[in-house]
């Protein structure tokens, strides 16, 4: 099986990284596919179950991560687990693609650790956290208390950032999305 690149995505919450994974995936030219993540927590608006994420069980979760089914996998939040399933990388990389991940800081650097000449890791940065903050408010799928857990949990994210190879700032979405592509697809032509 001929392997791909790893293209990841990390951010904290409300800066902008699944909208910009999506334009990307759109492109046609840069031959990408979606790394779909694991998680124990409840789908949220009209994410469904093997196209946004795998919806597990905390039981099936814990299962699977004893069974080292698991690429990588973090308990972002309490009880909410994420992770990338070891079969993503096999389904995708047998249909010939390179694989995008949208993914938390942490499962990113390992992604990173484990295929670093495969790996870019990009760390979307909003312009502030404000400005994230609104951003959320704004989205309307997060309770008030999980918007304070997502705001104190994005002050850590943003001191990982250092350890990513790219900083891209979503200041203005548009600039994002097309320095995003250009980022990708030098990175997938080298």
């Amino acid at each position: 099986m001929a392997k791909g690149k790893l293209i990841v995505f990390s951010a904290p919450s409300g800066s902008g990284k699944t909208t910009i994974v999506r334009y990307l995936l759109s492109e046609e030219a840069l031959d990408l596919e979606f790394s779909i993540s694991a998680t124990s927590r409840q789908a949220r608006g009209k994410e469904e179950h093997g196209k946004d994420y795998y919806f597990l069980s905390l039981e099936d979760f814990k299962t699977k991560a004893d069974g080292d089914a698991f690429l990588e996998w973090e308990e972002v939040y309490t009880n909410n687990f994420y992770g990338t399933l070891k079969s993503e990388l096999e389904r995708i990389w047998s249909i010939g693609k390179h694989v995008v991940f949208d993914i938390d800081v942490i499962g990113g650097l390992n992604i990173k650790k484990q295929f670093p000449e495969e790996t870019l890791a990009i760390f979307v940065q909003p312009p502030s956290i404000k400005e994230m903050e609104k951003r959320l408010r704004i989205r309307q799928t997060d309770s008030e208390d999980k918007i304070i857990e997502r705001v104190a949990k994005a002050e850590e994210e943003i001191g990982y950032a250092k350890n990513f190879d790219v900083i891209l700032i979503n200041d203005e979405l548009e600039l994002a999305k097309k320095e995003a592509f250009n980022l990708v697809n030098n990175f997938i032509q080298n």
